[in-house]
């Protein structure tokens, strides 16, 4: 694996758990760090993205519906350029994710962002998907089939 797919796995990871959490816990985090100088490129928008879904799940593509997303662009004065899309209309949750996403890519930054912001939202991430799946596994019900005697 190059060292640019090494970087491309690092911000995937960290955006998946971005998406996942909550706005109130990212800027919570967020708040804990030094904030270097930086411009927005693209300012906090929302908009429509067309939802694509596959027949059978890998059979023909279609349109299944619009969904609303939040994007925005931000450059740190070093250079780096963070990217941020939210679905909903929490543009400032945009906004946070793109200022992670460049604080990541910077040296001096990303060790900070990893262990006072996604850590421990990757720690909350998964303990809702553990309490969620508890949840569902209490309500399962096993369906079988007897067989019978004829034949």
């Amino acid at each position: 694996m190059t060292v640019t797919d090494e970087k491309s796995q690092v911000r995937r990871k960290a955006m998946a758990v971005l998406a996942d959490s909550d706005s109130v816990e990212i800027a919570g985090r967020l708040a804990g760090i030094a904030m270097p100088a930086h411009e927005n490129l693209r300012e906090p928008e929302n908009g429509l993205v067309m939802v694509r879904g596959r027949i059978g799940g890998d059979g023909a593509p279609f349109n299944l519906g619009e969904a609303t997303v939040s994007r925005a662009a931000v450059r740190l004065a070093t250079g780096e350029v963070g990217f941020g899309y939210a679905l909903g209309r929490d543009r400032k949750k945009a906004q946070m994710i793109a200022l992670c996403d460049a604080l990541i890519q910077a040296s001096d930054h990303a060790d900070a962002v990893e262990n006072q912001v996604l850590a421990p939202l990757r720690a909350t991430v998964l303990s809702q998907r553990k309490r969620k799946a508890a949840e569902t596994a209490a309500t399962r019900v096993d369906f079988y089939t007897m067989v019978r005697g004829e034949g």
